[in-house]
């Protein structure tokens, strides 16, 4: 995969050729203090911002963008920045579908690209999974099937995770689904990351051994 936009610096270090990251963090001051620059830098390189985030959570972190310096009105005005919320996105009537919203990941890269963004720099709040909506379970073999998605793009997906949320079992699934991982305030090449056909058919030994229990 070839790069557009020269280097792009990350969580302290510069972004390689993976562009699929996770993001471990124990609060929203942590999360926007690690990535508060990747995005700022996106909006002065004419990049394309989409965030999907909780709606409960929408204003606080429009509010966090304009401290950052951001002018978040007119980013919004012009289109430049896209947020959406989980029900328009994850939670797509009540409820998870991964292939649907493989699909409008897709949609939404190739629509920043074709509307003349360099980059569509996309940052998903996870939390949506903690919900009781069908289908979030099927949240590890989403995160594991985006790699088949997103190595045809140059743009960058974070995956956010709050760690004070979510199981270590879960964590430790979710690191193993990503190439990059933003741990400690800082971005590594991630030692444990599994190749989506290794890990898919992991995740189904396991569907069928708890089928049989």
């Amino acid at each position: 995969m070839a790069t557009n936009g020269g280097s792009m610096r990350c969580a302290g270090s510069i972004l390689g050729q993976h562009r699929h990251i996770c993001a471990f963090f124990n609060s929203a001051d942590e999360e926007h203090r690690v990535l508060g620059s990747f995005i700022k830098e996106g909006f002065e390189r004419g990049d394309k911002a989409c965030h999907l985030v909780d709606p409960d959570l929408r204003e606080d972190h429009l509010r966090r963008l304009a401290d950052a310096g951001i002018e978040v009105a007119q980013a919004m005005d012009s289109g430049q920045l896209e947020l959406r919320r989980w029900q328009d996105a994850y939670l797509s009537g009540d409820r998870f579908d991964q292939d649907a919203m493989l699909a409008l990941i897709e949609e939404v890269l190739q629509s920043g690209a074709a509307s003349g963004y360099p980059l569509t720099r996309l940052v998903a709040h996870m939390e949506w999974a903690l919900r009781d909506n069908p289908g979030v379970g099927d949240l590890v073999e989403y995160e594991t099937r985006l790699n088949y998605v997103l190595p045809k793009y140059d743009d960058p997906v974070i995956c956010t995770y709050d760690l004070s949320k979510f199981s270590a079992s879960v964590v430790m699934d979710v690191m193993r689904t990503h190439p990059v991982v933003i741990i400690g305030e800082v971005l590594h090449e991630n030692p444990f990351f599994v190749p989506p056909d290794q890990l898919l058919l992991e995740l189904r030994e396991r569907g069928r051994s708890a089928r049989v229990q």
